[in-house]
């Protein structure tokens, strides 16, 4: 049992490298097979579908997510620090030459099975939720400003600007780029007086 769930890992982990790296319609079972040096037919035994392996891709990759964003609230309580790290595990996948693999999904989304759709939608749908309780307890202790925004509005404008910025930044190999408009994403949410002394 152990075996074929160390197998699993295996054939998650090296799908989730071309999807990072090349999208999830730029990669097929022979070169996962060929990756990690085993037959179709083990990749099958365990993910009988492509799909089934986009979608077992999805939700690993949000329950990974939202671990990290409760370690984030375990151990941060200002919600600009909160912001920050957030910021952070976007950076740390860019910096690694890849991008947010629910972001590459989404955009080959109108190509992939229901299922993987309904999961990208979850994943999103958790980064909203959180982002919009940490902004909104920003704004009420006073360490962010809507200038009379909705939080809602400020975290799909943030997980949209952030994958935009990814995208980008990898075009031009420059995790710079990515540091730069997170930095004014970040800045924009400040208080006008800490905006001033910013600038």
């Amino acid at each position: 049992m152990l075996d074929a769930m160390a197998t699993a890992d295996r054939i998650l982990d090296a799908a989730e490298r071309f999807v990072q790296t090349r999208g999830f319609n730029g990669f097929s079972y022979a070169d996962i097979a060929s990756e990690l040096d085993v037959t179709k037919a083990s990749l099958h035994y365990h993910f009988a579908t492509k799909g089934d392996l986009g979608r077992a891709l999805i939700v690993r990759y949000r329950e990974v997510f939202v671990r990290l964003l409760s370690e984030i609230d375990d151990e941060t309580k200002r919600a600009t620090e909160k912001l920050a790290r957030y910021v952070a595990l976007y950076r740390a996948v860019l910096s690694d030459d890849r991008m947010c693999l629910c972001g590459m999904v989404a955009a080959e989304y109108a190509t992939l099975p229901k299922a993987m759709q309904e999961e990208i939608r979850r994943f999103f749908s958790v980064n909203e939720e959180w982002l919009t309780s940490v902004i909104a307890g920003g704004v009420r202790a006073g360490d962010l400003d809507l200038r009379g925004g909705a939080a809602l509005d400020a975290a799909r404008l943030l997980i949209g600007a952030l994958e935009g910025a990814m995208l980008v930044a990898r075009t031009y190999k420059s995790v710079d780029r990515f540091d730069a408009a997170a930095r004014r994403l970040l800045e924009d949410l400040a208080p006008a007086k800490r905006r001033r002394r910013a600038s």
